[in-house]
């Protein structure tokens, strides 16, 4: 998990990438201009800025400047325009800014530059030896075990964890394992309002399956997230519920 600050004008903007940042782990703080940026960057550590180009006081370029003459341009900064010119991109680069994003952002575009910012300044750690160390009993535990399940794939099903159920018992005798993906609908209603039943308990059902995972649900749906996350909100699914239930 990483501190972040956004920093963006538009509300809109702040709350979506926020809405994203945090469904990924990490700890986000918003900023709508340069006055409250510098409070937030003088009463806390950031491990990344993202900072908007074009604000209603200070510009993000001069802004960056002014941290990078003061001496405090000590995390990666990510820029944010959707009017930006490509000697403004160079400028910010030049005086110290990681990358640039041309708005409107795409989810995938905003979370690489995330991870490649996060990169730069992550020192390597012991821990990661550690960790590459414990991952190969692992991967190897998992191979005796496809190979173990592979050699007894001739036994009756009735050995299997997950055989099938003898003919006579009813579905309602196994146990539950998730949430149902069969559910009754009052189709004696309007279609409007039909359909956004259908679509938010389509949508509860993926967000429980997932443990609350807006990336796997997007996968899953096939749907681009901001559009997902706009969904969700217009049908007044609690996002909140599906990762308290994980």
């Amino acid at each position: 998990m990483a501190n972040i600050l956004v920093v963006d004008d538009e509300l809109g903007i702040r709350d979506l990438l926020s809405e994203i940042l945090n469904d990924e782990g990490h700890s986000v703080d918003l900023a709508e201009n340069a006055t409250q940026a510098r409070a937030a960057r003088a009463a806390h550590a950031y491990d990344l800025i993202l900072l908007d180009i074009w604000m209603p006081d200070t510009d993000g370029v001069s802004l960056l400047k002014e941290w990078a003459t003061a001496g405090t341009l000590t995390m990666p900064v990510i820029m944010m325009s959707g009017h930006a010119t490509i000697d403004t991109a160079v400028e910010a680069t030049r005086i110290g800014a990681f990358s640039f994003l041309e708005k409107p952002i795409t989810l995938q575009k905003l979370l690489k530059a995330v991870e490649q910012g996060l990169a730069r300044t992550a020192a390597p750690a012991p821990a990661a030896a550690v960790a590459a160390a414990a991952a190969a009993p692992t991967a190897s535990a998992m191979a005796s075990g496809h190979a173990a399940q592979g050699a007894n794939a001739s036994a009756p099903a009735t050995d299997m964890p997950h055989a099938v159920p003898p003919a006579g018992m009813a579905p309602a005798a196994l146990p539950a394992s998730g949430p149902s993906a069969h559910q009754g609908f009052d189709l004696d209603r309007p279609l409007r309002e039909a359909r956004d039943g259908f679509e938010k308990a389509y949508f509860e059902f993926h967000l429980a399956r997932e443990g609350g995972s807006m990336t796997r649900v997007a996968e899953k749906t096939g749907l681009e997230r901001t559009h997902l996350y706009r969904k969700l909100r217009q049908l007044g699914v609690d996002l909140g519920r599906a990762k308290r239930n994980q």
